[in-house]
């Protein structure tokens, strides 16, 4: 069996308050009721034969519905979730604006056994924090990737 990878771009700010990043509430039934833990970078899996660069910049455009910012690419690493999937991201300063997000979806059997499928948005909301709140809520393998942006240059 082979791993699951992901690929992601973790967008960054400079504020007046200090760095802010943003972070997408991973959409569906599941995480519907939940803050902490349920917040991600915009990511994707890809396929060996895909670069995890190219991978990165594609998931953010289907994740976000708008194009990857151009921008110094600051290589993050790679952290492995609970679950087993590997995620590799990369940190770009950049801005946009949550309200011109347009999520990507996927559609599952819910509620489960009853035969039907729903469609969901891959995130259901998109919003910028400081890195301390980000902490807070960030899948809890990926604050990692928190620390390393503060190392890189902040």
């Amino acid at each position: 069996m082979t791993t699951a990878r992901s690929a992601g771009l973790l967008l960054f700010r400079r504020t007046g308050e200090g760095v802010e990043v943003l972070l997408g509430h991973m959409g569906g039934p599941f995480f519907a009721r939940r803050d902490a833990g349920a917040w991600t970078v915009p990511k994707g899996e890809y396929d060996p034969d895909e670069p995890a660069w190219a991978a990165a910049r594609r998931e953010f455009e289907e994740e976000l519905g708008l194009p990857p910012p151009e921008g110094e690419a600051v290589p993050l690493g790679e952290v492995r979730q609970s679950g087993g999937k590997v995620v590799t991201a990369w940190a770009v300063e950049g801005d946009l604006d949550p309200s011109s997000v347009v999520p990507g979806t996927f559609t599952m059997e819910w509620p489960p056994r009853s035969g039907r499928t729903r469609e969901f948005p891959e995130l259901d909301r998109v919003a910028w924090f400081p890195l301390e709140r980000a902490r807070e809520l960030i899948v809890s393998a990926q604050a990692a990737f928190l620390d390393r942006l503060t190392e890189h240059s902040l």
